[in-house]
């Protein structure tokens, strides 16, 4: 098979792992998508009631604020979570056919790439609610951010699927890391709410750069071009980590599953 044959396999086997994705998780669903905006939403309603209403923070539009926050969280926290699972709950087809594994990790976070895409137009709702509109720089801005988040929760999704494996533990730690995270990054308050002193340590935040750049380009039409090269960055270390740890431990996929 040559590389173009190649590429064009793997192409249509990720479209049609995403598919089988996609089915499970609306499989006798009523609801269906809905599902995948009502968590952040709920949490939009839970967290402005206790900072907007009971503590008085001082932050403009605050609920759109938080669903532009919230809904590419949601997407990256989907995706490394459900990871830990990926190659558990697929070992029979593992065993039984011959393919890159990997593509069942990129299949996994495009499922949650796309429910996050379907929950943009909600955003606009709430942009003309607050008497705002999106802005023209949302037609570069968007696929240059999808594809930064894509590789950074690709890198980081990878790692844990792969680590899973051997030590199942992992599953566990990684739900616990990731709501540590959520509270380290400035989803639920502004960045210039943190004391100075710290400012630095929320940059080392590789989701801190992510989502401030989706907040300004939501919010404020604006394309923060240092914030976004600074999430890019890290999504590429992110990427190479995850690869290097794959390519060390996808020899003992075999004996483990």
């Amino acid at each position: 098979m040559d590389r173009c044959n190649r590429l064009r396999y793997y192409a249509d086997l990720i479209v049609v792992l995403t598919q089988k994705e996609l089915k499970v998780r609306y499989k006798r669903s009523f609801l269906g998508y809905l599902w995948s905006i009502a968590n952040p939403l709920a949490l939009s309603v839970v967290f402005f009631v206790a900072f907007k209403i009971v503590m008085r923070i001082q932050i403009e539009n605050y609920t759109l604020f938080l669903i532009s926050g919230l809904f590419p969280w949601q997407w990256f926290s989907n995706s490394v979570n459900s990871a830990t699972m990926v190659f558990v709950g697929n070992a029979s087809l593992i065993k039984k056919v011959n393919f890159r594994r990997e593509t069942l990790v990129i299949a996994t976070v495009m499922n949650d790439m796309f429910h996050f895409a379907l929950s943009i137009p909600v955003i606009v709702v709430f942009l003309f609610f607050y008497g705002l509109k999106p802005s023209l720089w949302w037609i570069p801005g968007i696929p240059a951010l999808l594809l930064v988040q894509f590789v950074m929760t690709f890198g980081i999704a990878l790692a844990v699927s792969a680590i899973n494996l051997l030590f199942r533990d992992i599953e566990r730690i990684i739900q616990i890391v990731t709501t540590l995270i959520f509270y380290v990054t400035p989803i639920i308050y502004a960045e210039d709410m943190v004391p100075a002193e710290y400012k630095s340590l929320v940059l080392l935040n590789p989701l801190s750069a992510l989502i401030l750049s989706w907040r300004k380009l939501f919010m404020n039409g604006i394309f923060d071009g240092a914030a976004v090269g600074l999430a890019a960055i890290y999504s590429l270390v992110m990427l190479a980590v995850g690869y290097l740890v794959f390519r060390r431990l996808r020899w003992r996929f075999a004996e483990v599953l």
